[in-house]
């Protein structure tokens, strides 16, 4: 945490509606790509954008800093999530058709043919995720498209370290399963990237 989010944290936990929204600024695009992909709709997962952030300020005063302010919203998206999954009774992963999702795997230049197979590939890998239960995928997404670490994750699920591993080897396994049955000139390439990351 650096000294000026340190100081936008103690702001807002004194009452600073300004300072706190510089911090959802600062964090609004990670906390709404974490919620569009455990949510089926864009429009859910910026419901649960939305609750995040109010359980956020209004938990602020018992931030103690013990983990990142990053860790603690990661958490608390989660959660938001999981609530608003349960309430629609929907397990299902993010639109295909969504912007927000498709937007991932940057590359500089892409050739056109390139630019295809890599389109096909996050199609393949979304649809795969979709597969997977609440469990796995939330674990998949906070580790290989959150970039979290596997102590961050089980810090944000409060989970033991080694659930963390399991569920995580397990998915990976489970969405490389489902690329090889798709039968697609991209499955061994895709789980390949699923080894290093999606």
């Amino acid at each position: 945490m650096n000294d000026q989010e340190h100081n936008l944290i103690q702001a807002a936990r004194n009452g600073d509606q300004a300072a706190f929204g510089e911090l959802v600024q600062q964090y609004q695009k990670r906390v709404f790509a974490l919620a569009v992909r455990m949510c089926p709709t864009p429009e859910l997962a910026e419901e649960a954008a939305q609750e995040a952030f109010l359980a956020a300020w209004q938990g602020l005063p018992f931030f103690r800093g013990d983990s990142a302010f990053a860790t603690w919203l990661y958490r608390l998206t989660s959660n938001a999530c999981v609530d608003l999954l349960r309430k629609e009774n929907r397990h299902q992963g993010p639109s295909l058709d969504d912007e927000t999702v498709s937007a991932e795997v940057p590359d500089p230049a892409p050739t056109p043919e390139k630019a295809v197979e890599q389109q096909e590939l996050r199609r393949q890998i979304e649809a795969g995720l979709q597969t997977l239960s609440p469990e796995h995928r939330e674990v998949l997404i906070l580790r290989e498209i959150q970039q979290l670490s596997y102590d961050e994750i089980a810090d944000v699920l409060s989970l033991d370290l080694g659930t963390v591993k399991s569920r995580i080897n397990r998915g990976r396994r489970q969405l490389r399963e489902f690329l090889l049955k798709q039968g697609n000139f991209l499955s061994s390439a895709a789980s390949n990237k699923t080894e290093r990351g999606l």
